[in-house]
């Protein structure tokens, strides 16, 4: 890193946006020190000799006059054995450090603290040898992060040669491990990787996504499922359960590795993620959930420009993982807080507002985001892939989803889980409301339930859906003349949708046995309920038909109790008996 020099003074400050003049020969989000303090601030905007310089730490105090030291390096996310298992604020320093730093529960300012700990020894087991030729991407080694993640050692970007020699053995990051040859001279290789946080990381391509990500939350996998390397959003009004049904996801889900960014949330929702967090068992592994997960905290009351940050610090580390063939998860709550961090930096620097005041680039930085999730084809030798799943948050003020944040992120996501503030209410959670939302990964991963769930997995969830839809249209019949005017057949209907609704679709997501269901689990719930309503339909509507015959059959009474079921077999057994009783009613008369 380049010696902090000098470069200029400050002239204006504006809460976390200040200027300084003499900044002629600095660069665009290049990462300067602002005063006697070294407060961390970044430049992004420079006219002529004046450079504007948004602060990630406050800046009461500090006035005109006080200097502005350069450092020559671009804002960069540090990628090292170590990230795993951290607790981070928004620009990648450990909150531990910090606070061991600080000498208080408080973030001192002017902190430094890596984002690596560099006295660390880790084993390094090379994957290559002496001689071999090498290019960006290609692993030289690795070194077991954590019991679950194997950290792979990779060529760093732009370099390739042949390797002159590598080493095996311990340790620190900053410690060259290999030594490579190329055409502009020798270059030595340590485990450490500096990369700047808003430029994406290349691939040698994009891959179409097929695969399910598995959540385990019925709403979502069977009827709004996100494809691994997808994008999705969950926006909804105050309480809706936005947090917790990220942290569901973040707990639950099949991905390799979890990245969870807290942008601009509350401190308290925060600290339940970081005290609980390292005491969840993985479903998936039996072991921590902090083994395969990277915090990133940084709630309402810490400085609005490292919200901006954070994001992009949090998107970059999993990237990393991703080149390494991993299926990495990423989640951001709330986007919503980042655009109002981006809309208080753009009104600060006096630029046109677009609307509701927000900067008129906020389409296109939100596409730039989601547009870095995907499933690519890793750099390097080998038949590598990994997947990006990236899952926003969005917090529209009173719930009103055509404000500016909501529509630019449902324009480039392809998953809507809309959260209703009514079903909220009701205690129904997740609120996922089934009538709005929608996947547009149903086409993609229908073959991928056709092999290895079942093979009518898809038509079961487009009948369930197709019932839901019907059921709205009688609710509203039965609020203008009641329950009498319908036929049996549309009696029907609400019994069977009321057990999607109540049996399937509510879940606990605090009940250890409730909060996580395996898809073919959940086919069977499904299939044993529609099973029902197809057999039903076969008999009530019979003339004179009593519909309470139907009710009182203990098959329809046993449907809240699908869910305790934990021997797929069983649900064979209740659709067959449930066949039995139906076909004894047809007889009645």
């Amino acid at each position: 890193m380049k010696q902090e020099t000098p470069a200029g003074k400050i002239v204006k400050v504006t809460g976390p946006l200040v200027r300084a003049t003499g900044m002629s020969e600095a660069k665009m989000y290049e990462v300067v020190k602002v005063s006697e303090e070294k407060l961390l601030g970044e430049i992004i905007e420079i006219n002529g000799d004046v450079a504007s310089i948004q602060v990630y730490e406050e800046t009461a105090g500090i006035g005109p006059g006080e200097p502005v030291f350069r450092t020559g390096k671009t804002m960069s996310a540090e990628l090292a054995p170590g990230l795993l298992e951290s607790i981070y604020d928004g620009i990648q320093r450990p909150l531990k450090v910090i606070e061991e730093k600080s000498g208080s529960h408080f973030i001192a300012r002017g902190v430094e603290a890596s984002g690596i700990d560099r006295k660390k020894k880790w084993k390094f087991k090379p994957t290559t040898k002496t001689g071999d030729s090498v290019s960006e991407g290609d692993v030289l080694g690795e070194v077991q992060e954590t019991t679950l993640v194997t950290h792979k050692i990779m060529v760093p970007s732009g370099v390739s040669g042949k390797l002159k020699n590598i080493k095996s053995g311990s340790f620190t990051v900053e410690e060259t491990v290999a030594t490579i040859e190329t055409e502009s001279g020798e270059e030595k290789v340590s485990m450490i990787q500096y990369w700047p946080i808003r430029r994406p990381r290349p691939t040698a391509g994009k891959i179409f996504p097929s695969e399910p990500m598995v959540t385990g939350g019925r709403s979502i996998d069977t009827f709004f499922p996100i494809a691994k390397g997808g994008a999705g959003s969950i926006p909804g009004p105050f309480g809706a359960g936005k947090t917790v049904t990220q942290q569901s996801i973040a707990k639950y889900c099949d991905a390799q590795v979890i990245v969870y960014i807290g942008c601009g949330e509350r401190g308290n929702e925060m600290t339940e993620v970081l005290n609980e967090f390292p005491e969840l068992l993985d479903p998936n592994t039996g072991e921590y959930l902090m083994k395969r997960t990277i915090l990133i905290a940084n709630t309402s009351n810490m400085p609005v420009a490292a919200r901006e940050a954070s994001v992009y610090t949090g998107i970059t580390i999993a990237e990393y993982y991703r080149d390494m063939g991993y299926s990495v998860a990423l989640m951001a709550d709330s986007t919503s807080r980042w655009a109002e961090a981006m809309r208080e930096i753009s009104g600060r620097m006096e630029e046109m507002p677009g609307e509701e005041g927000y900067p008129a680039y906020l389409s296109s930085r939100t596409a730039e985001f989601y547009e870095r999730a995907g499933v690519v084809k890793c750099l390097g030798a080998g038949e590598r892939e990994g997947a990006l799943t990236v899952i926003g948050a969005v917090s529209p003020p009173g719930g009103d989803l055509s404000e500016p944040v909501s529509q630019a992120t449902l324009r480039v996501t392809k998953c809507f889980w809309g959260l209703d503030g009514t079903l909220a209410y009701k205690k129904h959670f997740p609120s996922i409301n089934w009538l709005t939302s929608y996947s547009l990964y149903v086409d993609n991963v229908r073959e991928y339930w056709k092999k290895n769930i079942a093979e009518d997995f898809a038509d079961v969830r487009a009948h369930a859906m197709k019932l839901l839809q019907e059921e709205a249209k009688l609710l509203e019949i039965v609020r203008l003349v009641g329950m009498e005017a319908l036929s049996n057949e549309e009696k029907l209907v609400l019994t069977i949708t009321r057990s999607i609704r109540e049996d399937f679709l509510f879940q606990n997501a605090f009940d250890k046995d409730d909060a996580y269901t395996p898809p073919a689990k959940q086919y069977g719930i499904l299939k044993s309920i529609i099973f029902v309503y197809d057999e039903g339909a076969k008999v009530v509507s019979q003339d004179d038909f009593d519909f309470s015959n139907f009710t009182d059959l203990s098959c329809v009474k046993q449907f809240a109790t699908l869910k305790e079921i934990k021997n797929l077999d069983e649900f064979k057994d209740f659709q067959n008996k449930a066949a039995e009783e139906i076909a004894k009613l047809g007889k009645l008369k």
